[in-house]
Parts: C-alpha cells; sequence; structure tokens
C-alpha cells in the first residue's frame, strides 16, 4: 500500500511537468496541426520516450553525477540550447508559407523522423533528469524496491507520451486547424520566439 501511494505521489507530480509548456509540447503542437495527426503523435512517442530515459537516468543516479562534473552539466546545456534555437530558426524561418506548401513538406517527414525528432527535443533538456532525480529524491524510500527501476522510467513514459498524445489529438482537429490557418505566421513566430527564449534560458541560465 505504501508503494501505491509513493507512485501516485511521483505521478502526480510528473503529470504536472507534463502539463506545463515547454519545448516538447511547442514541437507536438506544430507537427498536429501543420502536417497530421499522426505525425504529432510519433512525435509524442519519441518524447515520452526520452522521458522514460531521463526518469531511468534520473532513479541510478544521473543527478549525483551531474552535480560532481559541472563541465559536463554545462556541456549538455549548450548542446541542448543550441538545439532548440536552431528549432525556433526552422519554424520562424518557414512561418509565412503557406500551410499546403508546409504540409507537402511535412508529409515527406516519415514516421520515424517524427519519433525521433521528439526523442532529440525531449534529451535536449538535461534540466529534466534533474528535476525528475529531484522528485525521486523526496518522495522515494531509502532502499529502492527492485521494480521500482522499471515501474519509474514506464511511469515517466505514460504520463509524457500520454499528455503529448491528448495534445496531438485535441490540436489535431479540424476548429483548431482552421485558426492556425488563419494566424499561421503569427503562431509561428510566438512559436519560434518561445522556443529561442528556452533555448537562451538553457545555456545561460544559472541553475
Amino acid at each position: 500500500m505504501e508503494s501505491f501511494w509513493i507512485l501516485g505521489s511521483i505521478a502526480f507530480a510528473l503529470m504536472l511537468g507534463a502539463m506545463s509548456p515547454g519545448p516538447t509540447s511547442i514541437y507536438v503542437a506544430k507537427n498536429s496541426i501543420a502536417i497530421s495527426r499522426q505525425h504529432g503523435l510519433f512525435t509524442a512517442l519519441g518524447t515520452g520516450t526520452g522521458a522514460a530515459i531521463f526518469g531511468l537516468l534520473a532513479v541510478l543516479g544521473l543527478q549525483a553525477f551531474l552535480l560532481a562534473v559541472p563541465s559536463a552539466y554545462l556541456a549538455l546545456k549548450i548542446c541542448g540550447g543550441l538545439y532548440l534555437l536552431w528549432m525556433a530558426y526552422k519554424i520562424i524561418k518557414h512561418a509565412k508559407e503557406p500551410l499546403a506548401s508546409e504540409e507537402i513538406a511535412g508529409k515527406q517527414m516519415s514516421y520515424r523522423r517524427a519519433y525521433t525528432t521528439g526523442l532529440i527535443t525531449q534529451l535536449s533538456n538535461p534540466k529534466i533528469a534533474i528535476i525528475l532525480a529531484s522528485i525521486f529524491t523526496a518522495l522515494l524510500p531509502k532502499d529502492i524496491p527492485l521494480y521500482f527501476y522499471f515501474v519509474l522510467p514506464l511511469l515517466c513514459f505514460c504520463i509524457d507520451g500520454g499528455w503529448c498524445s491528448l495534445v496531438a489529438v485535441a490540436l489535431s482537429a479540424e476548429k483548431p486547424r482552421a485558426v492556425y490557418l488563419r494566424f499561421k505566421s503569427n503562431f509561428d513566430r510566438a512559436a519560434g520566439a518561445v522556443m529561442t527564449v528556452l533555448g537562451l534560458k538553457l545555456i545561460f541560465g544559472m541553475k
């Protein structure tokens, strides 16, 4: 029973984190609206896989390593930030293009590429591993049951991937697509601006 409450508390914390706007939700939304629901779902699958990887690394003690080797953490932050800036540049660059031309280009993107891009976007932020490790440290018992090493990554995958999948399904519906079509350039510039801020914050953030 105690394990049930521990996992429930962790799941609640993970859900709050997954629902917070960030690079992954922006990219899932972009692929869902501008390309197709299927591309959005495969992107969500990639973000969920990235969350599972971070969850496994967190429970294995990645936090201790990153805090003990600041240069490694700094290098990961810089690489992740540069990747987000590159994604922001691509979004802003194509902001003025009509949706039809973007759909044609997007449909040339394979589902595998959509999945991989979602995975890389998730893994671009090493802070997530630190946050997960902090949650686990606060809520897990001193002696972690062996099955938690399997359950926690699976929980991270289901919650993050599940939430992003809901975003993909909701935003790929007809009405959201119609609104996006009407204000495409504004939405894309706003998304690119947010992605730029997140990338710069990741690179220059003090924590």
